[in-house]
């Protein structure tokens, strides 16, 4: 059995969520908006799932989740909703470290619709630069995207407090939650956020399913338009079994979330500390003060990733270089070039994702393995010395 540690990815469907879909296949296979029995039965799974969502988020009112089928369409949906809502502002803040679903869909709309977009850039530990921010915000801004927390460095932002200042210029806020939500408690009914995306495969749901928390009472537009599913406001028959996996994944993240602020909090600190100490030049890149419980980001100097990840897989190790939706380039990620990691390092940052599956065992075998397999590619690199050089850069918080 390996090692899995790359949750920021995806996560393993757990088997009280594939137990709770598997009767919606067979036994209760009706269609929702159906006014049968059989559709009944459906619909009041559908309307469970949405009560599970909503007590995770805090949300005030479970008519504020709108099931999608996942966090860029999400995304994508909240943005442009806010678009055609307030058609005289033709502007929109977001980070230079979002998500491609965020930064791509922005892109296209400054290129190809002629959108202004402000990218708010990211100090050395991945905080937004405060007084940009303000900066960019003003009566033109129809709505801001900064999400959460950053799915590589797992960095929390500040997003109670952007909301506020959004809607003092009277911007609508969204923020893309994906990789924080069931990590770290959330309070939405006494925030100020209008939306916010979320994706079940990050939580040990499916793949297929998430879901946009939209407050009640601000304008919105529906991306798909057709039928009267999700009370107009985003048509298709619904993934009946996917939306009862979510739901059941969200109601175990809930109780989970001790574990996650303890034992996965003790478990991430663990192995960073035990790599740093074995491994020179190398560093945690991130806020360590303001971060994620399970995410551990370790840029390793004078090595490319790609090796690094190949010869983890050897050991039955599972991580990643970065974002899962950007791996493949061998340009360094552009988290890391916004937090101003020289290429030195961020060509080997390599993040470690744990979950409430990880274990101690599976933490120690990791430090068991890692020094030896830095140090076998170190002596393959024409960047590395006996002497072991180093870069000029310096963690800010070290």
């Amino acid at each position: 059995m390996g090692i899995y540690l790359d949750n920021n990815a995806t996560t393993r469907v757990d088997d009280a969520v594939v137990a709770e879909m598997l009767p919606l296949f067979t036994e209760h296979f009706g269609n929702p908006s159906s006014m049968h029995g059989y559709g009944a039965a459906v619909g009041g799974k559908i309307e469970w799932a949405r009560g599970e969502v909503q007590k995770l988020l805090g949300a005030a009112f479970d008519t504020e989740i709108v099931f999608t089928s996942g966090g860029t369409e999400s995304d994508n949906t909240a943005i442009l909703s806010a678009l055609k809502a307030y058609p005289k502002r033709r502007e929109i803040v977001t980070s230079v470290v979002e998500h491609p679903a965020v930064l791509s869909f922005c892109d296209y709309l400054e290129s190809k619709e002629g959108y202004k977009v402000h990218r708010i850039p990211v100090d050395g530990k991945g905080d937004l630069d405060m007084a940009a921010y303000e900066a960019a915000l003003s009566e033109n801004v129809a709505i801001v995207s900064i999400m959460w927390a950053n799915n590589e460095t797992g960095t929390i932002f500040p997003v109670e407090q952007l909301a506020v200042m959004a809607k003092k210029v009277g911007a609508l806020f969204h923020t893309d939650a994906v990789q924080a939500v069931g990590k770290i408690p959330m309070d939405l009914a006494n925030s100020e956020i209008d939306m916010l995306s979320l994706s079940g495969h990050k939580l040990h749901a499916p793949k297929g399913v998430g879901a946009l928390y939209l407050k009640r009472g601000i304008r919105f537009r529906p991306l798909f338009r057709g039928g009267h599913q999700e009370r107009g406001r985003r048509a298709g028959t619904e993934n009946a079994p996917a939306i009862v996996g979510l739901g059941k994944a969200c109601q175990l993240a809930r109780e989970a979330l001790p574990i996650e602020l303890g034992q996965v909090t003790a478990l991430r600190d663990r192995l960073e500390a035990a790599l740093i100490e074995a491994i020179p030049n190398c560093f945690v890149t991130g806020n360590p003060a303001n971060r994620l419980p399970n995410t551990a980001n370790i840029a390793f100097e004078f090595i490319e990733g790609e090796a690094i990840l190949l010869l983890m897989n050897e050991f039955g190790i599972a991580a990643s270089s970065g974002s899962a939706c950007t791996s493949g380039s061998l340009e360094p990620s552009h988290v890391m070039r916004a937090m101003g990691v020289p290429y030195t390092a961020a060509h080997g940052a390599t993040r470690f994702s744990l979950s409430r599956d990880t274990t101690q065992a599976e933490i120690d075998k990791v430090i068991e393995v890692m020094p030896g397999i830095i140090e076998r590619l170190r002596k393959l690199s024409p960047y590395w010395t006996n002497q072991g050089a180093s870069t000029a850069f310096q963690p800010v918080y070290s």
